[in-house]
């Protein structure tokens, strides 16, 4: 090979690596509409609500809104105290305002919900009516300083594993009945059966409502469900203790969150933070997330459903938020079938949750993440990994319970469909984690790489470093990996074009970086004291030592 030849294709294979490094800066997003109201007021008292804790008040506060509505908008106001009731449909117009010391709570009563037709992670289905719900309105809020609280524990099955012992015999003698193995709780008979039916809700031609009806405790409501509303406004409202996600943007566009706290039991199955879904134009800011599951969720249908919608979420910003206990503090899919693109995550704290940037999918899903931008992330006491990329979501908890035994995803090349989901063009500069297990996780797919991602100016605490399969096009540059594990360091399998620039190491590792798969190749370690390490390099599983380059 002439040496024209060897830098003509050495510079096309790294064009992908020079295209992200161009991502310099975020794309300019367009303006968020914050939705405005007439100062007129409606207080909920007028209609006949009554703060006793036993009144149910659903026809009262759905009465209020609706007037104030008719009459071209306004402020429904909540005053302080307890109020009981179902569910309350905003509509246009209307700011539906909660005073200091109010809370809304919702009723346990599950024959106050209605069975619907709605969207459960990404796919239409039958739910039980959601507390909260607005559909096609436009110019709505939910704003103040109260708490609005979804009875959650009335709705939720337990697995024993996340209870102490003490707990789990409160909980089994207060009802509900007890799964076959004995190890989840569920509150009913119903929500038991719903367990035992695969896609108990999925809408199909064949299956009638009394079939739906024998299953209903188990159709569990999102707290907050907006679907298909433009300028809507959520600020300084707690929401807590929701059946299933707590919030859940449908379709929505102009959609500003700010000052909220989600707050979920750590335990809580399915009790996600904020799911924005199929959403553009949005704007969380100086919010708080101490949830069950995800807490900053980007979400865009599932699977063919998702891509026959074909709406991605875009456009939206991310910043100066704190993420307690969740299975992610700032995650995308694995329902993310529609895509999501042009997103943009600042100054963000993730503390104790499972893992920190987590970007999941898997094969089936299509759709394509792009354009993501992360900047100035603080980390601590990440108990998975810190920053995860994974194509083989299995839908199980990120980290394993005692007793658990998991398998490995089977490695197999498959066609490229439209079913093959991509990761691509994401950036994520200035992170310090301070103790996480893992600090970097990519697993691709071998027909369809993560590709393109650049992770830059970064300080991670971890037992272990990097492991990575089936990447394309990755940089890490001016990144410290500080770990306890140092046999090695950093793991590179089936991967090409990976370029590691300036990375510091805990001084007296075994081994710098290992190399396999016989895939490998184009991996430059540069501007590195490699003799901080016993050995530079090693190479496994039919990986080539000319796939290493040391500069």
């Amino acid at each position: 090979m002439t040496k024209s030849l060897y830098m003509l294709k050495r510079l096309l294979s790294v064009l992908p690596i020079l295209a992200v490094l161009a991502f310099k800066q975020a794309p300019t997003l367009p303006r968020v509409i914050t939705p405005t109201f007439k100062k007129d007021t409606i207080n909920i008292i007028t209609y006949g609500a009554k703060a006793d804790g036993i009144t149910l008040n659903t026809k009262s506060i759905n009465a209020a809104v609706t007037a104030c509505s008719k009459k071209g908008g306004g402020v429904v106001v909540v005053p302080a105290g307890l109020w009981l009731t179902g569910p309350v449909e905003l509509k246009s117009n209307v700011n539906l305002h909660l005073k200091k010391e109010a809370l809304l709570q919702f009723t346990p009563d599950f024959d106050q919900y209605e069975l619907v037709q709605s969207n459960w992670e990404g796919v239409p289905q039958w739910r039980n009516q959601s507390p909260l719900f607005a559909n096609n309105q436009t110019n709505i809020a939910i704003t103040g300083f109260g708490i609005i609280d979804g009875s959650g524990e009335a709705w939720r099955m337990v697995k024993k594993d996340k209870l102490t012992e003490t707990q789990w015999k409160k909980l089994v003698a207060s009802g509900g009945v007890l799964s076959s193995d004995k190890k989840t709780w569920y509150p009913s008979e119903k929500s038991l059966k719903g367990s035992t039916v695969k896609n108990a809700g999925y809408i199909t031609p064949e299956k009638t409502l009394e079939d739906v009806k024998a299953v209903k405790d188990f159709l569990r409501p999102n707290l907050l469900v907006f679907n298909g509303c433009k300028k809507v406004l959520l600020e300084g409202v707690t929401f807590q203790n929701s059946p299933a996600w707590c919030l859940h943007p449908l379709m929505c566009e102009d959609l500003t969150v700010r000052n909220v706290y989600a707050k979920n039991p750590w335990y809580a199955q399915n009790g996600d933070g904020i799911d924005l879904e199929s959403c553009k134009n949005v704007v969380i800011e100086n919010s708080t997330f101490d949830v069950g599951d995800d807490g900053i969720c980007i979400k865009s249908g599932r699977d063919a459903e998702g891509r026959k919608r074909g709406k991605p979420t875009e456009n939206v910003v991310v910043r100066n938020c704190t993420v307690y206990h969740a299975h992610g503090g700032f995650v995308i899919g694995s329902e993310m079938s529609g895509g999501a693109k042009n997103i943009y995550v600042d100054n963000c704290t993730f503390i104790g949750t499972d893992i920190g940037l987590r970007f999941k999918t898997t094969r089936g899903r299509g759709g394509i993440v792009e354009n993501i931008f992360v900047n100035n992330i603080v980390m601590k006491d990440i108990v998975a990994e810190a920053i995860l990329f994974d194509m083989y979501y299995a839908a199980v908890d990120p980290v394993v319970l005692a007793g658990e035994k998991r398998e490995p995803p089977k490695v197999e090349t498959l066609p490229v469909t439209e079913e093959t989901p991509q990761f691509k063009e994401i950036y994520i500069t200035n992170v310090v984690c301070n103790n996480a297990e893992k600090a970097v996780f990519v697993r691709g797919l071998p027909e369809m790489n993560v590709k393109n991602i650049v992770l830059k100016d970064m300080v991670l605490r971890a037992k272990e470093g990097l492991y990575m399969t089936e990447a394309d096009g990755f940089v890490f540059k001016n990144v410290k990996l500080y770990t306890t594990n140092t046999d090695p360091v950093l793991n590179v399998h089936n991967s090409k074009n990976i370029t590691l620039e300036g990375i510091d190491y805990s001084a007296g590792s075994n081994v710098l970086i290992n190399v396999s798969g016989e895939k490998s190749k184009g991996i430059v370690v540069t501007k590195t004291d490699t003799g901080k390490a016993s050995k530079k390099f090693t190479t496994t599983y039919g990986a080539n030592e000319a796939a290493v380059e040391m500069k």
